[in-house]
């Protein structure tokens, strides 16, 4: 269930981004750029993380989209995790929906920009949200770009809902060719700090670090490393591989 005060935040945001660019000769829905994919993906958590946590390898489908405008950037992804298990089965064999929009709207058409993510997780048994508002700024240069970010982290879930702490973290993709092959290396990075409420530390750590092989206009093969300390439902350091093979349309 989301909260009032996500559905506030959003609504404020997209009245504000109205405001700010409905004066532009450019259509406000005219993207610069976008992208949509859908993947098939396996996660292969170490040996040591899986004798040492709760967590158990799993297969998921994803659906990834982005684009970028004038006033800002949109990405998104909905993932359909252990898609052929049963909604009800027991964690971790169970169908699991994740969800995560992430928007950004400039700030005075600056490098900088009012960032807001909302990762949500939703099981029979158990649901988080993970909200977060902030200040951002990209950089960008021929082939690279970063977009680190600082907000306050909102969480609703089965068990707390409340303010619970800060979060720092980044996006960045590097963009370059060997060979008239085309290849990529991203990573999508996490500290949550001062969390109120929590099993384990007041900070954590989450992410992914990833490198991409473009083997044609339609087909994207990828390899993630994905790491998380303090997170996930464990006070440990866990990390794994991704495969992944996308499809672009």
């Amino acid at each position: 269930m989301i909260t009032k005060n996500i559905l506030i935040s959003a609504f404020i945001t997209l009245l504000l981004s109205s405001y700010l660019y409905a004066q532009e000769e450019k259509s406000f829905y005219t993207p610069n750029y976008s992208f949509k994919n859908i993947s098939v993906n396996y996660l292969d958590w170490s040996t040591k993380t899986e004798n040492e946590s709760p967590q158990k390898d799993f297969a998921y489908l994803e659906f990834e989209a982005g684009a970028g405008f004038d006033w800002g950037d949109f990405y998104m992804f909905l993932d359909i995790e252990n898609p052929t298990d049963s909604y009800t089965n027991t964690a971790p064999h169970d169908l699991r929906f994740a969800f995560k929009p992430v928007l950004d709207i400039k700030i005075a058409n600056s490098n900088w920009s009012y960032h807001i993510q909302d990762y949500s997780l939703t099981s029979d048994t158990f649901f988080v949200h993970n909200f977060i508002n902030a200040i951002a700024y990209k950089y960008s240069t021929d082939g690279f770009w970063i977009r680190p970010f600082l907000g306050i982290h909102y969480q609703e879930s089965t068990y707390y809902s409340g303010f619970n702490g800060y979060m720092f973290g980044w996006t960045f993709l590097y963009d370059f060719s060997i060979n008239n092959a085309n290849f990529s290396i991203a990573q999508w990075h996490e500290n949550t700090f001062d969390r109120d409420k929590t099993d384990y530390k007041k900070d954590g750590f989450q992410g992914a670090l990833s490198a991409w092989y473009k083997a044609s206009d339609e087909i994207t093969m990828g390899l993630q490393y994905r790491y998380a300390d303090q997170n996930l439902g464990y006070d440990g350091y866990q990390d794994g591989i991704i495969y992944s093979l996308k499809y672009n349309f």
